[in-house]
């Protein structure tokens, strides 16, 4: 999961580069960087750490140009600790490209031979978007045959990449002295939307967020397979470049990703999560009598929409029990299991008079590990709950995402072949309750506006072991599991819980 931006300017672009990745950093915390266009001449920055951690202003300065993109990165394959690994990636021909990447491709180690053995290009890291940037690179120096670059030779190139690579991406390139190109997936797993300012700026972004922060108006998201390319007159050419193109987005950006404040293909964020908690409401009255349930608290933050929900329909009380701190960052160094576990105390605390002699029910966005929610619901206890329950706004996570998201391996999921009542034995809560798959389905694709393109259906790998791209095996798990941003024994979880919360 990452967080892209590009630009298409007549004015500097590198101020307006970086308030767009403040926006979106809650995609990823590990890198950032930004390159712009001056003439024929890329600058280009980037390092590990936050966007206005990474950017100086001497960095700022030293970014000319009216043409540019960003991204904030959160790796989920290759090296996390290597700044050669931050994007953009640049190659030098043809003509020269940069190129900043959301997604995982599923075949990026067969593509990574066959651009060695075939097509001659050489990759530098262990990056699955260095190996789509050649790809792209590839197909572009095919497709115009030395004669000038134009819209149509873009487009032949974008659809040539589309039939090599498999996997989600959604992509933002520039090409030296040409124009901003950006395509998405031919499911549209990952997100990517378009905009414009009042000075005719055009903003390519993950979410539409990026583009109200910063000004722009929101047109619509590119559609899955689709391609926009802006030349350097400011004029967009759009093209479908995928043979068969449907519309079926990560779930996971609705009940977790992304901000409450996006909408993506025409789904309300924040409406999503509100539908979560009717729907949930439903299967904790199955569980547990409302009248045994003195309190409803939500583990921070983008919970708090679904807990909200649920606590009006049910008729009980609603209440802020923890206070996130939003300034412990990431401990790199944690020498034991012990350590680990101190650091959930460190970023959350207990407001105990919320909990002392009530039954309570905590309610989370999703479950992955539940070594975070185990340590939760004894903070509960501990903090004088009579009785704790917990709901989960997402159903059980019982399979790896191999899309883009971090997920650990299928041993590793609390989930992963046991049953409800097992996984609440581990946590040591007194109830469970998981949100239901076609629940949770109907409760996002209900969220859309009536004007929204038609949705084929959802990415919920996580959730059924259903892949939407038709090409994962259980051996492509394993290779794909092996090439993980893996951390050492002690260091922080890497995972979904570790990533930075989209309310903040």
């Amino acid at each position: 999961m990452c967080g892209i931006v590009g630009v298409a300017s007549n004015a500097p672009v590198n101020q307006l580069i970086y308030d767009a990745l403040l926006l979106l950093q809650h995609r990823g915390q590990d890198a950032a960087g930004i390159v712009t266009q001056l003439d024929r001449k890329f600058f280009m920055h980037k390092a590990k750490g936050m966007v206005r951690d990474v950017f100086r202003t001497r960095n700022m300065r030293a970014l000319p140009g009216n043409n540019g993109l960003g991204q904030v990165r959160y790796p989920t394959a290759g090296n996390a600790f290597s700044e050669e690994e931050a994007q953009p990636f640049y190659v030098n021909a043809p003509f020269g490209l940069v190129l900043v990447h959301n997604g995982n491709l599923t075949n990026a180690h067969a593509l990574k031979a066959e651009l060695f053995s075939e097509d001659h290009r050489h990759i530098n890291t262990e990056s699955d978007s260095e190996v789509l940037l050649n790809v792209l690179a590839h197909e572009i120096d095919k497709a115009t045959r030395g004669l000038p670059l134009k819209p149509d030779d873009v487009f032949e190139s974008v659809r040539r990449v589309h039939r090599r690579i498999q996997g989600s991406y959604a992509v933002i390139s520039m090409i030296a002295g040409h124009g901003l190109l950006a395509f998405r997936d031919p499911f549209g797993i990952r997100p990517l939307c378009i905009g414009r300012g009042a000075d005719g700026t055009y903003m390519v972004a993950s979410e539409s967020v990026a583009l109200d922060g910063t000004g722009h108006v929101f047109e619509r998201d590119i559609a899955p397979g689709e391609a926009v390319f802006i030349d350097l007159a400011g004029k967009a050419h759009f093209m479908q470049c995928a043979d068969a193109p449907q519309l079926k987005p990560c779930i996971f950006e609705y009940v977790y990703l992304a901000r409450p404040d996006s909408t993506m293909d025409g789904i309300s964020v924040y409406q999503a999560r509100l539908n979560l908690g009717e729907t949930l409401a439903k299967r904790v009255v199955s569980m547990v009598p409302p009248t045994d349930i003195d309190v409803i608290i939500p583990i921070p933050e983008s919970s708090r929409p679904s807990a909200t929900q649920l606590a009006h329909l049910l008729g009980v009380p609603y209440r802020e029990g923890f206070v996130k701190n939003r300034y412990v960052g990431r401990t790199f160094i944690m020498p034991g299991q012990g350590v680990r576990k101190k650091s959930v105390r460190q970023k959350l605390n207990v407001i105990a008079s919320e909990f002392k002699g009530r039954n309570v029910l905590l309610v989370d966005d999703s479950i992955v590990r539940g070594t975070t929610s185990k340590e939760i619901v004894q903070m509960a206890r501990d903090a004088g709950a009579r009785k704790v329950y917990l709901a989960s706004a997402a159903p059980p996570v019982r399979f790896p995402n191999v899309y883009g998201i971090d997920m650990p391996t299928p041993e590793e999921l609390v989930a992963h072949n046991r049953t409800i009542d097992e996984v609440r034995d581990l946590i040591g809560c007194d109830a469970l309750i998981y949100q239901d798959v076609d629940a949770m389905k109907q409760a996002v694709r209900a969220a859309m506006a009536s004007d929204a393109p038609a949705l084929d259906g959802f990415d919920a790998s996580c959730f059924d072991g259903v892949y939407v791209t038709g090409d994962v095996s259980a051996g492509d798990i394993v290779r794909l599991n092996e090439k993980r941003v893996g951390t050492e024994e002690g260091a922080e979880d890497n995972s979904r819980l570790a990533l930075p919360n989209p309310s903040e």
